[in-house]
């Protein structure tokens, strides 16, 4: 049995390439910049790691807890699982634990139709860099 949208003779997309894809399509901000969206923007602050993550460490003050696994489902205002967070003309900022997950998520944001999106990189760097954090 064969699908007809599959070719078996095309080259199997590798994870390095869905994230060098992802960087190349989704700024990455400094914590010094982020500390400026931050301050002079209406922005959307998007935490994708797991809730387990968000419990353990807590988030940045304000960030909307989405895990990278549910995000499809929670940003197409089609779908079962649709946060009202998320408007198409609000800048989006994806952080998680070191950017690779929220580069990842901030591709699909875009291929969704969301933008401009940032990724801000890892918990840990922000909390550090001073950027304000809360419990979870």
């Amino acid at each position: 049995m064969s699908n007809d949208s599959q070719s078996h003779n095309a080259k199997p997309v590798r994870f390095n390439d869905l994230l060098s894809e992802a960087n190349a399509a989704v700024p990455r901000l400094s914590p010094a910049e982020t500390a400026e969206k931050l301050r002079s923007e209406d922005v959307l602050v998007l935490d994708v790691r797991d809730p387990s993550e968000v419990e353990e460490s807590g988030k940045i003050k304000g960030a909307v807890n989405v895990s990278r696994g549910l995000l499809e489902l929670s940003v197409d205002p089609e779908g079962p699982h649709y946060s009202q967070a998320f408007q198409k003309d609000k800048t989006i900022l994806v952080y998680c634990v070191v950017g690779i997950r929220s580069a990842l998520a901030g591709k699909t944001l875009l291929d969704m139709g969301y933008g401009p999106v940032f990724n801000i990189g890892g918990f840990k760097e922000l909390a550090d860099a001073g950027i304000e954090t809360e419990n979870a």
